[in-house]
């Protein structure tokens, strides 16, 4: 089972990605994709079948950059709710994440 720590760090490393995303795709033509995109293709299927708020969410955050503050401003919600959605998003992919594992595994 994948840690509530262990997909920050993806979702970090996710973000990541996408702030330097045309960069990475340059040198990828160079040394050949890095592990990365592995990590960023299986947050992304899993992300399909989110909720709509959930898949949102994902997008705004960490393809798009926003900080949770900025995304409450421009969603015009409070930090709160959107520290609360994150979390739900963490609960959806661990639980998905998990099952994937299985299936794959089967």
């Amino acid at each position: 089972m994948k840690s509530f720590s262990s997909i920050r760090e993806d979702l970090k490393d996710i973000r990541y990605y996408y702030m330097r995303k045309e960069d990475f795709d340059k040198a990828f033509s160079t040394t050949g994709e890095n592990i990365i995109l592995k990590k960023v293709h299986q947050y992304h299927e899993v992300m399909k079948q989110a909720s709509p708020k959930l898949y949102d969410l994902y997008i705004s955050l960490y393809i798009n950059c926003h900080t949770q503050e900025s995304l409450s401003d421009k969603l015009g919600f409070t930090p709160e709710y959107i520290q609360m959605l994150n979390k739900q998003l963490l609960k959806y992919l661990q639980s998905q994440l998990i099952t994937n594992e299985r299936e794959c595994a089967s």
